[in-house]
């Protein structure tokens, strides 16, 4: 029994002093060399390209930008299918001073302005018009106030602290008409003047302007002249494609026929690319009333047409009470804006919003239409670069 006792405690130590060895020796050996060795994965011998996504042409949200008389009641406004409003007048002053139409203009302007904020439409003022509120033309008070550069600066500062304090998103230029070559080099300035004020603020300009084509001729009209560079400092030029019933005596039919528009479409499609001016800057003009054949007759709205008769949305003459008017129906704004698409241009502009009749046979409704058609075709894909 001792023997075996004394055997098998030999053999244990053995074994407890052989573990001991093992355990230093493979401490000695790892506390050298801390790198983790992994196994590579065998490569393949074919190299994978890298993918290049394609460029996708983004559609461009066109815009339908609409005036309206600060008389309007604000409420009128389709501000859902609109982009912007234009609110229509602020008047210049000689000296630089803008004038509104008393506090009920101010009033509406600011409803107009927490209205279109509930359908994200943009609000913008115009300054200048036709007619001025101290009477006559308003060319003789905006020609002054941008010939000289105190009065021209103050203008600047006054439209962009009213685009401030009333919450606007812009201003609109509406000088009728630059007649020499010293009012086109004015606008110009007095344009980049209020571009810088205005885009430092993210505020956008636009600019009405004349069609500069005879209604009856269909010819370039060169008693209005612009500076072509002065383009790049707006955001858009709205092209004012009626009124063409002055032009060589009276002609109510000449208010804004198709052809007339198409001549239009194609001089000012023309004039940016010679220019290289952006076109989806242009926005072509449309009217929302009717000239009488009668010139002692006034205007009359598109609503009262179709008010008479709903029937008359499908048509571009009428007869109303002796007096044969004409316009444009639903049938040739839809061919308008197809023409201004189809030429590049950036979308439409109507004057005036509280003319149109209300429902199916809005126009508003009609154009708004045929441009959301447009911004909902097929995305188009350009081939990959190499």
């Amino acid at each position: 029994m001792k023997k075996r006792t004394v055997l098998l405690t030999l053999v244990i130590a053995i074994a407890f002093i052989g573990g001991i060895l093992t355990g230093v020796l493979f401490s000695a050996n790892t506390s050298n060399d801390r790198t983790v060795i992994t196994k590579e994965s065998p490569k393949s011998a074919i190299k994978p390209q890298t993918k290049i996504v394609p460029k996708v042409e983004k559609a461009q949200s066109k815009v339908l930008i609409g005036y309206v008389q600060d008389f309007r009641d604000p409420n009128v406004v389709d501000y859902a299918k609109l982009t912007h409003v234009i609110f229509s007048f602020a008047h210049p002053t000689k000296d630089g001073a803008i004038l509104l139409n008393g506090d009920a203009s101010l009033k509406n302007l600011r409803t107009v302005v927490k209205n279109a904020e509930k359908y994200d439409t943009k609000v913008m003022l115009a300054v200048g018009g036709w007619f001025h509120i101290n009477g006559g033309e308003s060319y003789e008070y905006f020609k002054t106030a941008i010939s000289n550069p105190e009065s021209r600066s103050k203008l600047v500062n006054e439209l962009t602290s009213i685009a401030d304090s009333e919450h606007l998103d812009g201003i609109d230029i509406d000088f009728e008409h630059p007649r020499s070559k010293a009012d086109a080099a004015n606008l110009a300035t007095f344009t980049k003047e209020l571009s810088t004020q205005l885009h430092s603020k993210n505020k956008e300009l636009s600019i009405a302007v004349y069609s500069k084509i005879h209604a009856v001729t269909l010819t370039e009209i060169g008693f209005v002249i612009y500076e072509p560079s002065m383009f790049q400092d707006v955001d858009h030029v709205n092209i004012m494609a009626y009124d063409g019933q002055w032009d060589d005596g009276y002609h109510a039919a000449n208010l804004s026929p198709y052809p007339f528009t198409e001549k239009i479409v194609n001089y000012w499609a023309d004039l940016f690319e010679k220019n290289n001016l952006p076109k989806e800057k242009l926005v072509l003009g449309v009217p929302f009333y009717a000239q009488p054949e009668d010139p002692k007759v006034k205007q009359v709205s598109y609503a009262a047409i179709i008010n008479q008769d709903p029937a008359n949305a499908a048509k571009d003459t009428v007869s109303m009470n002796g007096t044969t008017y004409y316009y444009n129906g639903g049938s040739t704004m839809k061919k308008k804006t197809t023409l201004a698409l189809d030429h590049g241009f950036g979308g439409m502009m109507i004057w005036e919003v509280g003319l149109d009749s209300q429902g199916s046979t809005s126009l508003t409704g009609t154009i708004s239409h045929v441009l959301k058609d447009s911004n909902s075709e097929p995305i188009k894909y350009y081939s990959v670069k190499k």
